[in-house]
């Protein structure tokens, strides 16, 4: 390979961030749909379902991600659709709709795991699980006689997005037991790898280096900052799965919901996570990433008010730290609202870019070692002004169209400094009009 070529495969090389989807839908996505709703209504059922299959169809940089594919054939329709380790295959005709998705051969699955086959059952509205002579399955089969784009769209998510968490959870909790049907997921290149576990080693030392130089006292919130803020910065940015991805997303999970526990015995429990990845050897840390496609976002879409609320919220701590004196973790908070914004909540493509944009700046270190044109001198403590202002710029005028009263703030953001342009980013966040035609 020649160096020109060499340069050229670096430059084009997609890094995948956070988890779900990794792409917009297609600007057809709602005529699409409404071509669907036609259909249906006029009993086309077949024609319906392929523009209902097709307005889920993900895009990067206007090209398709290839995460359904459709084939039609007299008068029925075949499909297969991804979910990271989800691989559903789907017949439908013109009475009824069936999808399954296999997980497991049947004579591998031991009493525990077939216990826990049948409680997800309980815990599932629209698929359930069953086995015929060689799998365990997770399928779903509807009736076409009322069907329309709402009703399969929330059955075909259920079957999507379960499958793929216990294609997960089992070999996180059952690893001894060979998962079937994943040869849709592809290995992450070994130098993408050795980067990734570069970078969390680093995370971790600064991390220890921080909470070493807390004050002796009082210093379970500044803590709790730090140690979710890796935690989350881990699951955007590394994007790690299997055994690492759900232990990562139970710790961050047990952290919020567990109200009985203190802020310092909980801050004991991630202490304890982030020592264990802290002895993963590269070939552990390696067997927990793969590269797949996804049709379905994991969460449920987020009010703009639930979103500017937990702005505020977070505005006001750093505040309060800011007036305090607790000077040094300020930087952390003001890194740790948009990881934990684009984890928590389901947020509209403007405000996703966004704040990827935000995380890119922020993390400026880490994306310059993946190849990425540097927006923020960590040495300098300077921004590249004119690329941040295009990028903001480009996100509002691809989103326009959409809607009709968002503008650019570019000019708005105060460049000041780390802490004056992350706070100044967040309030023009929270001032964007998203009212749609």
């Amino acid at each position: 390979m020649s160096w020109i070529n060499f340069f050229e495969e670096k430059i084009e090389k997609k890094y995948i961030f956070g988890r779900g989807t990794n792409a917009n839908l297609s600007k057809q996505e709602e005529e699409l749909f409404n071509n669907s709703s036609n259909a249906f209504e006029n009993k086309n059922i077949i024609d319906a379902y392929e523009y209902f299959l097709n307005s889920l169809q993900n895009y990067t940089d206007n090209d398709p991600n290839k995460n359904i594919l459709i084939s039609k054939e007299d008068n029925q329709l075949t499909f297969t659709l991804y979910q990271g380790g989800a691989k559903i295959t789907g017949k439908i005709t013109e009475k009824n709709f069936y999808a399954e998705v296999i997980l497991v051969k049947k004579s591998d699955a031991n009493v525990a795991l077939k216990r826990y086959v049948l409680e997800r059952n309980y815990q599932l509205t629209y698929a359930y699980y069953f086995s015929d002579e060689e799998f365990i399955k997770l399928k779903l089969f509807h009736d076409n006689s009322t069907m329309s784009p709402q009703k399969i769209f929330f059955p075909i998510r259920e079957l999507a997005l379960n499958a793929d968490f216990d294609k997960e959870h089992i070999r996180s909790e059952f690893n001894h037991i060979e998962l079937q049907d994943i040869n849709h997921l592809n290995k992450m290149d070994s130098d993408e790898l050795r980067i990734k576990y570069t970078a969390l080693q680093k995370w971790i030392v600064d991390l220890d280096s921080k909470v070493s130089t807390l004050p002796s006292n009082d210093n379970a919130g500044m803590q709790a900052f730090l140690y979710l803020n890796l935690l989350l910065k881990i699951d955007y940015l590394l994007v790690p799965k299997y055994i690492i991805g759900q232990k990562l997303s139970k710790k961050i999970q047990a952290y919020f919901n567990e109200e009985n526990s203190s802020v310092e015995a909980k801050n004991e429990e991630l202490k304890h996570f982030v020592n264990k990845l802290k002895i993963l050897t590269f070939e552990e840390f390696s067997q927990n990433f793969y590269i797949a496609k996804y049709t379905f976002n994991p969460i449920e879409k987020t009010s703009i008010e639930e979103i500017n609320n937990f702005i505020n919220e977070s505005l006001s701590k750093i505040r309060w730290y800011k007036n305090n004196r607790y000077n040094q973790i300020i930087h952390t908070i003001y890194r740790y609202i948009a990881f934990y914004i684009l984890y928590s909540y389901g947020v509209n493509r403007v405000i996703r870019a966004l704040l990827h944009l935000l995380i890119e700046i922020q993390n400026s270190l880490f994306f310059h070692t993946i190849g990425y044109k540097n927006l923020y001198n960590v040495e300098n403590q300077t921004f590249s002004k004119r690329q941040i202002i295009s990028k903001i710029n480009t996100i509002i005028d691809e989103n326009k169209e959409r809607y009709v009263e968002l503008n650019t703030f570019s000019n708005e953001l105060n460049f000041g400094t780390f802490n004056e342009f992350s706070n100044s980013f967040y309030i023009q966040i929270q001032q964007l009009n998203f009212e749609e035609i």
